[in-house]
Order: C-alpha cells, then sequence, then structure tokens
C-alpha cells in the first residue's frame, strides 16, 4: 500500500513540474514573440519616417523627422543600458532615471504622431518650435546617459587591461628568471655569536727540516792508515865523482 501511495506522490510531483516548465516555455516563447513583433513595428514604423521626411517637405517633414530622431536616441540608450545592466550593479539608477525619461520621451511621439494628421499648417508650424526644443531636452539627456555608461565601461576595460598587463610583465620575468639563486643571508645573532667565540688556530705543521747527513765516523777497519813519519832522510843518490 505504502508503495502505491509513493507512485502516486511521484506522479503527481511529475506532473506538475512537467506544467510548472511548459508554463514557462510557454511565457518565455509569448515575450520573445511580442520583442520580434515590437522590432518588426518599431523597423516599419522608423522606415515610413524616414520616407516621410524626404517626400514631404515642410512642417509634415519636420514632424517626421522630430519622431526618427527621438526613436532613435532613446532606443539606442536603452540598448546600452541593458546591455551594461547584467555586469554592472551601480547601472540599475540609470535604468530608473531612463523609464522616467521614456515617459516623456512617449508622451511627445504621440503628440508628434497625433499632429501628422493635423491639416491646419499654420497652426503646426506654430507648435513647431516648442516641439523641438522638448525632443531636443529629451534626446540631449538620453545621449548624456547613453555615453556617460559606455565611457564607463571603457575605463572598466581599461584598468582591467592595465591590471592584466602588469601581471603578464612579472609572470614573464618570472619565467626569465633562470640564474642560480643566491646563498640566503645568514641571521645577525648566529653571525654575531660565531664572532664572539675565539678562533681556535690550527697547529702549524712545521715542515721537516731537512738535516744534513752526519758522517759516521770512520771505523778502524776502513779508515786509511797514515803514513809513518820519517826521521831519517830520504836517501839521496850521491854524486860519484
Amino acid at each position: 500500500m505504502e508503495a502505491i501511495w509513493i507512485l502516486l506522490l511521484l506522479f503527481i510531483m511529475f506532473m506538475v513540474t512537467g506544467a510548472y516548465v511548459t508554463v514557462r516555455v510557454v511565457r518565455t516563447a509569448k515575450r520573445g514573440l511580442d520583442r520580434t513583433v515590437d522590432q518588426a513595428r518599431r523597423t516599419v514604423e522608423d522606415t515610413r519616417l524616414r520616407a516621410r521626411q524626404f517626400s514631404r517637405p515642410g512642417a509634415a517633414g519636420e514632424l517626421a523627422e522630430l519622431r526618427l530622431s527621438l526613436r532613435s536616441s532613446m532606443s539606442a540608450t536603452e540598448q546600452a543600458l541593458q546591455a551594461v545592466a547584467g555586469q554592472d550593479r551601480s547601472v540599475v539608477e540609470s535604468l530608473d532615471l531612463f523609464r522616467r525619461l521614456g515617459e516623456h520621451g512617449r508622451e511627445l511621439d504621440d503628440d508628434l504622431k497625433r499632429l501628422e494628421r493635423e491639416p491646419d499648417r499654420a497652426r503646426l508650424a506654430a507648435l513647431l518650435p516648442e516641439l523641438r526644443e522638448r525632443t531636443e531636452r529629451i534626446t540631449h539627456s538620453a545621449d548624456s546617459l547613453r555615453w556617460a555608461v559606455r565611457e564607463r565601461a571603457q575605463r572598466f576595460a581599461h584598468d582591467e587591461l592595465d591590471a592584466l598587463g602588469r601581471e603578464i610583465e612579472m609572470e614573464a620575468g618570472a619565467l626569465r628568471h633562470w640564474t642560480v639563486a643566491e646563498p640566503a643571508p645568514e641571521p645577525a645573532g648566529e653571525r654575531a655569536s660565531r664572532q664572539e667565540q675565539p678562533r681556535q688556530e690550527s697547529p702549524r705543521q712545521e715542515s721537516p727540516r731537512q738535516e744534513a747527513p752526519q758522517q759516521e765516523p770512520p771505523s778502524l777497519g776502513t779508515a786509511p792508515r797514515p803514513q809513518p813519519y820519517s826521521w831519517q832522510k830520504s836517501a839521496r843518490p850521491e854524486n860519484t865523482a
């Protein structure tokens, strides 16, 4: 009976897990599809604005130019912030500021879009200076935020590259150190104690003197006998007369 309950529990857990995974996959696919649709719609809208900018002179063409400048600046800033947000925690505050700026940008884009269908050209021409000023202020803020984020990322990249270069130089120097290591210096305490001990002089090893060989006295048997002294005068040959 217990085995049946265990199998039933495992089956329920398997079904719940499968349902959860399915829901997550569907939501992810839906977000990806919505993102693709929004991107395609934005591309079509930008293409239409470029065509109107060159095909319709006057106030209508300037409205299209303002919308195109606003959309391009906001889109580029959003992409730059999202690309750095996963690596730098300090960009979270910048994202909040961009969302607040995006609300003003959407309001301005809606106003410009409604004025495209305005039949009164004189009224439209009178509103253009104020619309141009709003567009410049928003695009300037977006551009400043985007370039600040890019400069911050470049600065971090340069610092990391400098640190990496120093580590590589140290490693290269260690690899080139193929000379024999010098002996470690003797501690000062041991050197002082060794100097205080009296020096033990090794006894001099005198070289043996080379003495001249002494001549032994000649023995009686070997010594030459002295010639006896003759008191007699040597016989001289007498002169015969």
